[in-house]
């Protein structure tokens, strides 16, 4: 099983910067790119929370369950 990130089509589809999410949401641009990269173990719910409203999606717009084959 994989959960995979797409917090980079999102930024993309809305014309933002993650720099500017980073700023908007109250994390560092450094934490942003470990969570865009996939490389981040947990994701709090208000972080998930603040993207989503930024960005006007939901959950599910950002994060996609893969199944391993």
């Amino acid at each position: 099983m994989a959960i995979i990130i797409e917090l980079d089509v999102m930024l993309a589809r809305r014309k933002m910067k993650s720099t500017e999410l980073a700023e908007l949401i109250g994390i560092t641009p450094q934490n942003l790119s470990v969570l865009r990269s996939g490389r981040a173990k947990a994701i709090r719910f208000s972080t998930l929370d603040a993207i989503c409203q930024h960005l006007h999606c939901s959950p599910g717009d950002i994060l996609v369950h893969k199944d391993d084959e």
